[in-house]
């Protein structure tokens, strides 16, 4: 039975010859392409082809992963939809946090404070790998944090910067009309300043325990790992009686990965290699604003 596709494919400097190699490998997979023209993707600063493509049955994971490949080598960033994915709404748009909306791991910026940067970054790292559960990694870092004053952790909110094209995307979701929320296994007092700077719908993340104007190395409540990420983007296309099929993911490391499966587009971010293999669709050079393709349908 044939299978219809549509790639898109997005770059912030174009190189056609690049765009050229892209699709002869899509043939060589077995697909007939109608390449569409290279326009401005509306609302950033990228480029955009998108075309619409047959193949005699559906495309395997190792025919996905090779063209996958031949994108990032040429410093492409690709998405290939099932035609009926491709016609599906987008209407709520859920994401990580830390080095995904924010250039940063918050909690290596706060060990900066206390001194500890390079033990707490190392179990970070171990953690975005999948190396050490979330849970315990969190437990671990948010122990050596004992100490750091109230008042010093809100300079961060000012010092680390936001993630690349998010402003853009955030304008664009906003006059669709879409509902965004922050899933983070970061901290809540980071992700309340961006949902009142930016204005994200709904806010799920880890709270710091503070006593006598300290941080106390615990935490205040029950912590919002991998799978309570995909609790809560369950909670929140409920609520606003939207599909799981509506919904995109976004994220960038292990503890990502349940919500980026359970959602009908799972965006893999600037990824560690475990989110990048296991994740739907990726994005490696472009920045977020890249995701308002996902809107322009025409």
């Amino acid at each position: 039975m044939r299978k219809n596709y549509v790639l898109t494919v997005l770059g912030k400097n174009w190189n056609q010859e690049h765009a050229r190699s892209l699709f002869a490998e899509a043939a060589s997979q077995g697909l007939l392409v109608k390449s569409g023209e290279v326009c401005p993707l509306a609302g950033s600063s990228l480029w955009m082809q998108r075309s619409w493509a047959t193949a005699s049955a559906e495309l395997g994971a190792a025919e996905l992963e090779r063209l996958a490949s031949c994108a990032d080598a040429a410093g492409l960033d690709l998405f290939v939809e099932p035609e009926e994915l491709f016609h599906t709404p987008r209407k709520l748009f859920v994401f990580d946090m830390d080095s995904t909306l924010i250039q940063a791991e918050v909690i290596d910026e706060l060990a900066g404070l206390a001194g500890v940067k390079g033990e707490v970054s190392a179990i970070t790292a171990a953690a975005m790998r999948g190396e050490i559960d979330f849970p315990t990694s969190l437990t671990r870092r948010v122990s050596l944090l004992r100490g750091i004053p109230e008042n010093s952790i809100w300079k961060l909110t000012s010092q680390i910067s936001l993630g690349e094209g998010l402003v853009n995307l955030v304008a664009g979701l906003k006059s669709a009309g879409c509902k965004t929320a922050i899933l983070s296994g970061g901290f809540g007092f980071f992700g309340r300043h961006l949902q009142e700077r930016l204005g994200f719908h709904d806010l799920y993340a880890n709270e710091l325990e503070i006593s006598a104007g300290l941080l106390t190395g615990r935490l205040a409540a029950a912590i919002v790992d991998g799978n309570r990420k995909a609790e809560a983007l369950r909670e929140v296309a409920h609520r606003e009686a939207i599909c799981l099929q509506e919904v995109v993911a976004v994220g960038d490391g292990a503890n990502d990965l349940p919500m980026l499966a359970l959602a009908g587009t799972g965006v893999a971010y600037h990824a560690k290699p475990i989110v990048r293999a296991a994740a739907s669709f990726r994005l490696n050079h472009c920045g977020l604003d890249a995701l308002l393709h996902l809107l322009n349908r025409g």
